[in-house]
């Protein structure tokens, strides 16, 4: 598997460093400033440098370590999607085109820290590539490992409890969902995400599931 698993806050809430030539790629940095220290120890563990942090989207769960790590990585790249970049500026305007009856839900705390540089679908970071993944928040993205198709799909799926889409919640982990900006958009993200037929699949909130083709066709059809 490509990426090592650090959970904080009771086990819910997961950051991925994932091994590149040049050092390590970490996606999200958990809730809050105190996730540095233990993604730190994590990644000297491995004996190689953390070199780039790559969001999945700018609700708080997923930045709140940012400004912490940042400040004790000296030329860290930052990259996330250009749309999410706006909330992680605490910039809330909706951009044309998206839905009328959409929401912010969740919270968007922002960070003093400013991206690298902004992602667009079919962009590339080291071995990831991007996808589009919004509904959730309206610009997440999430990212296919191509050397073995693990798919770290920030908030578009969830696993505690079971796998489910974040279009609707689960009675057993309903927080993913009541944090969705706009559920048919999540819903449709899911099917999106599903097609990549990705050989594991890896996200914000849960474990990481094994081949999980049937396990994302059933949550899909719960979604709907």
């Amino acid at each position: 598997m490509s990426g090592i698993r650090i959970a904080r806050f009771a086990g819910l809430v997961n950051a991925f460093l994932v091994d590149e030539d040049d050092g390590l790629t970490l996606i999200d940095t958990t809730m809050d400033p105190g996730a540095a220290k233990a993604i730190l120890a994590t990644a000297e563990q491995t004996g190689r440098p953390i070199v780039r942090i790559a969001l999945t989207h700018a609700h708080q769960d997923h930045i709140g370590g940012l400004d912490a790590l940042v400040a004790k990585l000296p030329g860290v790249e930052v990259l996330i999607g250009t749309r999410d970049a706006k909330l992680l500026a605490k910039d809330t305007t909706p951009e044309p085109g998206e839905p009328e009856d959409a929401k912010l839900r969740g919270g968007y705390s922002g960070a003093k820290t400013a991206p690298t540089r902004t992602l667009e679908p079919g962009d590339r970071v080291g071995s990831l590539e991007v996808f589009a993944a919004p509904g959730h928040t309206p610009g997440q993205i999430a990212f296919l490992d191509t050397r073995d198709r693990t798919l770290f799909a920030g908030d578009a799926f969830s696993t505690v409890g079971g796998v489910a889409t974040t279009a609707k919640p689960n009675p057993r982990f309903p927080l993913p969902a009541f944090a969705t900006w706009h559920r048919p958009t999540a819903l449709a993200t899911a099917r999106a995400l599903r097609a990549l037929d990705p050989a594991r699949l890896a996200v914000g909130h849960g474990k990481t599931v094994e081949s999980p083709g049937a396990a994302m066709d059933a949550a899909i059809a719960k979604g709907a």
